[in-house]
């Protein structure tokens, strides 16, 4: 794409003020109509999303939406699709488990998202962090399957959330409170390539502060996945994530200072959802989850976000210093069973147990109320 970090960089502006105008012209159109719930329900039937494929039972205005939808990213190949295979074949588990955390956590430490997803119905009302959860799992959940990039199952609920996105936008634009000079465009294409970069860049930095070796080819494969996310959620070429990781890790160390900061907006998200995780961990196990969460993100970052402290953060120090190892999350606290290991992960089997006990988090997530699909609003609810 000839793309370097000072191009993408100097684009972040225009992209603040851009959101999808496809999408939200068929969904203020829904809004109105009040067509949303019907929509919604028939979000379920869709399954899959194929160029060519039959959408004669649907609304015209949006199977023609969803016909233009369907075409792949212009520069796919079927060599990303084996590069992405191979990374979720070999990190799957704990990935998953760590964009439910870090990542989401990481969506919070953006001002203008936090203050977005607080103020936007259920997903930052009381019902947030399960909700959200619900429909980010989907997500995390379909990336890892085998042929989710090959049958159109991704693809299908990726554009679902591009038209819950766009939901976002216009009930905050019919609302006439939205300060666009403060904030941008609602969900704009800078806050969903910022997200992908979050969910990409800032979780294979996270695996490695984790001890969690991650291959160069496997690497490429995870940032080719986002960048086929990242398109179905409607960006522009111009504003796509790129297949390089390097690139990527070089353009979110440039710019996350500048986009990330504490605010009681951000704070509250993360409390949501830490005490949300809280109800699937005893009391020690979710304290050594936690801390484990806290060195993943690094202090600065986990501070920004009220990551809570406590004695077991002792316990997780640098990797290179061989500090206390868990003998599992439900043994209690982590240190309290813990031994001397030079040279050991002292996250593995934190890392480990917090990876299957997170499959029980996910599938509560998925499976309660039966909601695991992407929901747009009618109508926008502040719960500040």
């Amino acid at each position: 794409m000839g793309l370097t970090a000072a191009t993408i960089e100097a684009e972040l502006v225009a992209a603040s003020k851009v959101g999808d105008p496809k999408a939200d012209t068929l969904v203020s159109d829904l809004i109105d109509n009040k067509e949303i719930d019907g929509v919604n329900a028939l979000f379920r039937t869709i399954g899959t999303l194929k160029p060519g494929m039959d959408m004669s039972g649907l609304p015209v205005r949006l199977a023609e939406f969803l016909k233009e939808a369907a075409a792949p990213p212009p520069d796919w190949s079927e060599a990303d699709v084996k590069a992405a295979e191979s990374f979720f074949a070999h990190h799957h588990g704990e990935v998953s488990m760590l964009q439910g955390t870090v990542g989401l956590i990481g969506t919070y430490l953006s001002p203008t998202g936090a203050f977005t997803l607080r103020s936007t119905g259920r997903l930052g009302g009381v019902e947030g962090p399960g909700r959200r959860l619900s429909q980010s799992s989907r997500l995390f959940v379909d990336m890892g399957d085998k042929n989710a990039m090959r049958d159109g199952s991704l693809a299908a609920n990726v554009t679902k959330v591009r038209l819950v996105h766009a939901s976002v936008r216009q009930l905050h634009k019919k609302s006439g409170e939205w300060d666009y000079a403060k904030w941008g465009e609602p969900v704009s294409q800078k806050y969903t390539t910022g997200a992908a970069c979050v969910f990409s860049a800032q979780i294979l930095q996270a695996m490695g502060r984790l001890g969690i070796e991650v291959s160069k080819d496997d690497a490429k494969g995870f940032m080719c996945s986002w960048h086929y996310v990242n398109h179905y959620l409607g960006t522009p070429g111009k504003w796509l994530l790129p297949k390089d990781p390097d690139l990527v890790t070089e353009v979110w160390q440039k710019v996350r200072d500048k986009e990330w900061s504490k605010t009681d907006d951000g704070v509250f998200m993360t409390k949501q959802a830490i005490d949300f995780y809280k109800k699937f961990y005893p009391p020690g196990a979710h304290d050594a989850f936690v801390a484990m969460v806290r060195h993943a993100l690094s202090d600065k970052y986990a501070d920004m976000a009220g990551l809570p402290k406590s004695v077991l953060d002792i316990a997780a120090g640098p990797l290179s210093a061989g500090h206390g190892v868990a003998s599992g999350l439900g043994g209690g606290l982590l240190g309290g069973t813990a031994k001397k290991a030079t040279g050991v992960n002292p996250y593995k089997e934190v890392l480990g147990t917090a990876s299957k006990a997170f499959n029980e988090v996910q599938k509560f997530a998925l499976t309660h109320d039966q909601d695991d699909q992407p929901q747009m609003h009618q109508e926008l609810h502040d719960n500040r």
